[in-house]
């Protein structure tokens, strides 16, 4: 049985956003033809950075509270305006994109490698906040809603949604049995249609017009030994796949219309599977505690190629991609963000987060623990990055010209 991540209380930060090693000592074996393509990946001219990224803005909390808040989840609503965070503290923030970006009078800034930095306090720039029962590891933006209604998972095993402008909770299931929802998603096709996966070693789909059994549609146990479902998404371009992530060093996709096998499996990771997200139609990216993100085709579910270069041994430290820019994201837990090229193995752009707010006094152990990008449809591009201390950093992007 998987056993809940451990909490340090005499650490200023927590470290329920850490997870156990779930796997059980079985680490599979190189998938057939990884060995020629990792050999071909070593003869690759060296990763560039065709982008030029800049630190726009800080939110941070002055109120030194004694509560963890880090940043489990940070997502942006289907219009690329709005952003939602959610964590430990129990609390649903939501910024505009443009608060964030445009400086204040009250904000303090400093000159600093060519770029002015603003400095901002959650508070200010928090546009709403919903105070929730449980602690966050899940936010998710219901499609077709105009940016109203967020769904989340918690700690409790509790699948909710929200309405934003009223801060009231519409739906809620608790169908996991008391064990933690480590992630939610919804189709795009059917914006009803959502999924969880959870600690209870399954991955539930739910429509809340479906009265009995908290919405229930369909349920699948990737695992016979009920491992972990830490992550699901739909496949947001049309096909009627949804991929899950688990503790036994696999993801699953399945046809959502006939819930029984999986039509995919992705062997490659030798820890547990921490986030899937499809980077378009033909790929699929996964990250696990292994310290690497993978990139799968996935009508044959063969590796094309292997990220390397963060930290991740135990923890959720984020996964976005940007699908326009063919970038990748994530943390890490040497508290720095990366940013990979699909087209190499080696991260173009790094940087890391200074020590500040809670973790000033120990940012040793301090770590990146949630990225998001803005899916836009140009050469600009935004990252927003969110740590252990609650601090969140937004970046912006442009592309490098060619005489550069």
């Amino acid at each position: 049985m998987v056993q809940n991540p451990p909490i340090y209380a005499s650490i200023s930060i927590s470290f329920e956003w850490a997870m156990n090693d779930f796997s059980s000592g079985f680490h599979p074996s190189a998938v057939p033809g990884h060995e020629t393509k990792l050999s071909a990946e070593e003869k690759q001219p060296a990763a560039r950075c065709e982008w030029d990224f800049s630190l726009a803005t800080v939110v941070s909390s002055t109120a030194n509270a004694t509560v963890s808040d880090t940043l489990g989840v940070i997502e942006f609503d289907p219009s690329n305006t709005i952003l939602a965070t959610g964590g430990i503290a129990r609390k649903i923030r939501i910024y505009t994109l443009n608060s964030l970006l445009r400086p204040q009078e009250e904000t303090v800034h400093f000159q600093g490698e060519h770029q002015s930095i603003a400095f901002l306090d959650h508070t200010n720039a928090c546009d709403n906040c919903i105070f929730t029962p449980a602690k966050l590891s899940s936010l998710r933006w219901k499609p077709g809603t105009g940016g109203r209604i967020l769904g989340s998972g918690d700690y409790d095993g509790v699948v909710m949604e929200y309405d934003i402008e009223t801060k009231v909770p519409i739906f809620e299931r608790d169908e996991h049995g008391g064990r933690r929802v480590w992630s939610v998603d919804y189709s795009h096709s059917d914006p009803f249609l959502g999924a969880s996966g959870s600690d209870d070693g399954t991955m539930q789909m739910w429509d809340p017009r479906c009265g009995e059994g908290g919405g229930s549609v369909a349920k699948v146990q990737p695992t016979k030994s009920r491992s972990s479902v830490c992550c699901v998404e739909f496949n947001p371009f049309g096909d009627a796949l949804i991929a899950a992530g688990c503790a036994d060093q696999k993801a699953y996709a399945y046809d959502v219309r006939k819930m029984v096998e999986p039509v995919h499996i992705f062997d490659g990771h030798t820890k547990t599977i921490t986030y899937v997200r499809f980077l378009n139609a033909q790929t699929l990216v996964s990250a696990g505690t292994d310290g690497c993100l993978k990139l799968w085709n996935i009508v044959d579910s063969r590796l094309l190629r292997t990220y390397k270069g963060h930290v991740n041994s135990r923890s959720f430290v984020g996964l976005s991609v940007w699908r326009h820019g063919g970038l990748l994201g994530c943390g890490s837990e040497n508290n720095q963000v990366f940013v990979y090229d699909t087209r190499w193995g080696e991260p173009i752009w790094v940087h890391g987060f200074e020590p500040m707010g809670r973790d000033s006094s120990d940012h040793h152990h301090a770590f990146v623990s949630s990225v998001c990008w803005r899916q836009v449809n140009e050469d600009q591009c935004t990252l927003v990055a969110g740590g252990s201390n609650g601090v969140l950093h937004v970046f912006v992007g442009k592309r490098k010209s060619d005489s550069e």
